[in-house]
Parts: structure tokens; sequence; C-alpha cells
């Protein structure tokens, strides 16, 4: 069997953002296909395309309302599987959301488990009884905001929501659900999905005496669920069974992916190890860039450092931007965030050991969207403004025609707005500029598929000056040297290491690269020796 995910770099696409086909404002499947030659011509690997199931889209698709249907909005199963066969003509495997933590208040199930206490579905959600004063059962919060618990008059208890109020958790410890959502993946891979990318994985299982969770000492402390350590509701050993379960069902269909969201507060610094072991998820996404400050030479030592550690030999998936985090541009580099720095941000991520997801846009170099508090549509963003940045900045409509009607995007307002800054960065504008972030993102794929190094290398970190980070990358006798300027400054690589040559980067390729040869602001190259 194939490893092909070992490596590969996957492209997230965001279908409500990413190109509207009916001109609705919405993006969809059909705007999805219509594109899938341009993510192919990047060089990347497979596509994961979040949620499109039918929902309420309260929290925009992670609501799911039926697990074995499109949403209207997005199309029909039958456009579904036009993206998947051309997807697989171009060359692009095919990962979706899986959402098994939760349902939305109006899947069919939920409305079945609430009906009655000795309804045929009563277990398939995490119920409790009041406190003798009519409080929640315990103390857990909401990820959102405010108590994980919401009263339900019909059954007259307590039911538990990790997230909106409106997405009730599933009882996995009921082998009847976890029976229910195997069949689920099942039906997705009949349709020739290449894999899942599985959604609030440390949310699966919770402790089943529903014991308070202890407060939590230190840290960002945005909402209430910040005050706790989530040892209750959150990381259960509960949940590797379920696991096990779930890897013999993907076993059964040949080169299949599980790629698992393990989040939380503390998720950067915790061992994912159980997680990876044989016979579980294959790789999980790592949160310490999502979580961390700009990154320094020393940040990224420490990152791959503590993945190595933690983690006894598992995969690592690294991402810098996704549709739940500010774009990385923006969060790190500020408004005055140049094209330069980046196309930087790519270089690393690229060439760090590892399989990798690249958000949409990120290839151009997108900042953060500005949506005013009258345009914001995230409940989690709304619920905490202005406290923190919200998701809606980093799903703005995707800008492919610069001076197209809402930026090629759409015939229609779309659902968020476009952001100005955006438009220069069209999609239209940087193909084909050799200076362009699009055009120095696409050397870079390109270069990483025809190098074994950079896919599925050994790393090793070299001396080297502040702010300048260099690595090697290695796998047999092809080493390739990666030399990254993280400060605004031109700075000398500081290397004594002989010489090597400039495959792609900031400084011309075929150019000799060594100790004397300096770097510009935000600059790197990628070299080969001699």
């Amino acid at each position: 069997m194939s490893e092909w995910w070992r490596g590969a770099v996957i492209y997230q696409v965001y279908p409500r953002s990413f190109s509207d086909s009916n001109g609705d404002g919405i993006g969809d499947l059909a705007g999805l296909a219509a594109h899938l030659d341009y993510i192919a011509g990047l060089g990347v690997d497979a596509i994961w395309i979040s949620p499109f199931f039918t929902s309420p889209m309260l929290d925009f698709g992670y609501d799911v309302a039926d697990f074995r249907e499109v949403d209207p909005m997005f199309g029909t199963l039958e456009t579904f599987d036009a993206v998947v066969e051309r997807a697989h003509s171009l060359g692009l495997k095919v990962i979706i959301d899986q959402v098994y933590s939760h349902t939305s208040d109006q899947h069919p199930w939920f409305a079945e488990s609430r009906s009655a206490r000795d309804s045929a579905r009563a277990d398939w959600y995490v119920w409790a009884d009041a406190r003798p004063d009519g409080s929640p059962p315990n103390n857990w919060q909401s990820i959102f905001v405010g108590s994980a618990w919401t009263w339900d008059a019909t059954r007259g208890q307590y039911y538990l929501h990790n997230f909106l109020r409106q997405q009730p958790d599933l009882n996995l410890l009921n082998p009847a659900v976890q029976d229910a959502l195997l069949d689920v993946a099942r039906f997705w891979l009949d349709r020739g999905v290449d894999g899942f990318r599985i959604d609030a994985v440390s949310h699966f299982t919770h402790d089943p005496l529903l014991r308070d969770n202890p407060p939590r000492s230190g840290g960002a402390r945005t909402r209430p669920v910040d005050f706790q350590q989530l040892i209750y509701n959150s990381d259960r050993a509960e949940t590797l069974g379920f696991l096990e379960r779930l890897r013999r069902v993907l076993d059964a269909y040949p080169d299949r992916l599980s790629l698992g969201e393990i989040g939380g507060p503390d998720s950067a610094a915790r061992s994912l190890a159980p997680y990876l072991a044989p016979g579980r998820l294959h790789t999980a996404y790592s949160f310490r860039f999502l979580l961390s400050e700009a990154p320094t030479p020393a940040l990224v030592r420490a990152a791959v450092g503590e993945w190595q550690s933690l983690h006894a030999g598992g995969w690592p998936t690294w991402v810098f931007s996704n549709h739940d985090a500010p774009r990385a541009p923006s969060r790190w580099g500020g408004e005055a965030a140049t094209p330069q720095y980046a196309a930087l941000l790519n270089a690393l991520l690229l060439s760090l050991r590892g399989s990798v997801c690249l958000y949409q846009g990120e290839e151009l170099g997108l900042p953060q969207g500005h949506v005013p508090f009258e345009r914001l549509r995230d409940p989690e963003a709304i619920a905490n403004w202005p406290r923190t940045l919200g998701r809606d900045g980093a799903r703005t409509p995707m800008p492919w025609v610069a001076k197209g009607r809402h930026g090629g995007f759409s015939s229609a307002e779309p659902w968020l707005p476009i952001e100005p800054r955006h438009l220069p960065l069209a999609v239209d504008l940087q193909r084909g500029n050799p200076n362009s972030v699009l055009e120095s993102t696409r050397r870079l794929l390109q270069l990483r598929r025809r190098q074994p190094a950079l896919v599925v290398g050994e790393q090793r970190f070299l001396e080297s000056r502040d702010p300048v980070l260099v690595f090697e990358r290695g796998a047999g006798a092809e080493r390739r040297l990666c030399a990254f300027n993280l400060g605004a400054t031109p700075v000398n690589a500081g290397l004594a290491l002989g010489r090597w040559r400039v495959l792609v980067g900031s400084l011309p390729a075929g150019a000799a690269f060594d100790a004397e040869c300096a770097l510009p602001p935000h600059g790197y190259v990628i070299a080969e020796p001699g």
C-alpha cells in the first residue's frame, strides 16, 4: 500500500468562499470544479474540501443535519461526484471533512433523541440531569462562549455541546453511534474520496462521571473555556478505540488517509502519540504555528523538536493558516506585512519535514480581511468581538479577477465582503509575473514534487546567525539546503559549509550561495550542493 500522503501538499478549499457558479453570492462545488485546473497547476497533491453537507449553516457546515447529502447551496451529490472525477483525472486526491463530534440540532437523530428518554436513540447524545438547584451538571464551558450545557424542556434534561448550543455532542461512548458514523465514512469512501480531515477529534468522547474540569493557570484568556484544563470533556482515552475502528474501515480501501484535527488550548504542547499510534490516525496537523508568535529561528527549531519528542515518530502535517485562524501574514507581520514576507512564509512551510496544508489564498499572499461588525457572520467572532480577530477575515472570497465584478468570485454580492487589499493580489494579476507570491509558490511546489529530500527527507538544523534559519533536508545521497532570513534587513547567511547552487528563492536560480552571500529582507533560498 502506498503512502501518497507522506510529504503531500494538501490545498484546503473553503467552498463558500472559493468560487460562485450560480450568482447567489455563495461559493459552490461547481465553482470548485471550474478551478480544479488552477489548483492542479500549482503543483499540490490533494484538495481538502471543507463541509458541504446539508446544514442550517449556523457554524457554516460544521453543524451537519444530514451526513450523506450535499446542501443545495453547494450543489448535489452528482456535482460532488463530478468534482471527484475531474480531480482524479488531474492527479489530485480528494479529502473531505468528517464531523463526528456533534451534529446540528436539526439532525433527525437529535430530534428523536430529545423526544423522550426511552426513544430508540435516547442515548445517542450526551444528556444529564440538572443539579439539585437546577444548574448545569458540571462546569464545562463551550469552546465558543458560555456553558457547554443547554436545557431541553421536551426531555427535561441538559444536553452537552462543546461548540454552539445548536451543535449537540454525539455520545461516541455508545457503540451504535460509532456504527452509524462508520457507515457514513463508508458512504463517502464508496464515492471515491481519498481520505478524511477529521474535525474536533479531541472532543469525541467525555468523562462518563461528568466531573468538573480544574482551573487552568496562565495562557490567553479571551473566553470562559480558557480558564479550564479540559481534562474531562476533551482528549479522552475513550476516543482511541473508535479511531481504531475507523482506521480498519479506511484500511479496507486502498491508499486512504485520516488527518486529525486535535485542538484545544494546550494542543501545541501535549503529546499526540496515542492518536498517531499504529492502527489509528495516519497524521494530525500541528497547531504549534497557528497558536504561536511570529516564527523565529528558535521557535522553528523548537516546534520541529517538540513534534519529534512528543509524538513518538508520528508524521506531522504543518499548517500556518486555515479557515479557523487569522491569515499568517497579518497574524505575524501585522498591517505592514509585505508580499515578500508572505512568500517567505510559504517557502518555510513548504520546506519543513512533514505534510502541508495550504489554505486557499495562501499561495497569493493574502492578508487577513477586514470585516466590519455589521457584516460578521461567524458566531464565535460576534460573541467575542472585539477581543478576537475572529474567523470571517480568513474566509472572505477568493480574488480571481482584479477588475471583475466582486473580484471574479461572484456576479452577486458575496456572503462576506471582498477585501479591497486582495484585489491587487488577484490570480489574474499574479499569474505569469515571476516576482509574484503566486509564481514563487508555484516554483516551490513544483520543485518540491521533484525532490525526494524535500518530500520525505530528514531535517537537520545548522548553525547560523539570527535572524537566519538554516536547515538541511536529505534523502539518500540527495541534500538540499534551506535558508531563510526571518528579519526585515539584509543579512549574510553566515554558513561555513562550502558552496551551494540556488534552485529557487530570492537569489537568481543557478547563483552560488555561501557564507558571504547576503539574503535580502525576508529572503530565502533552497539550494543544492555545487
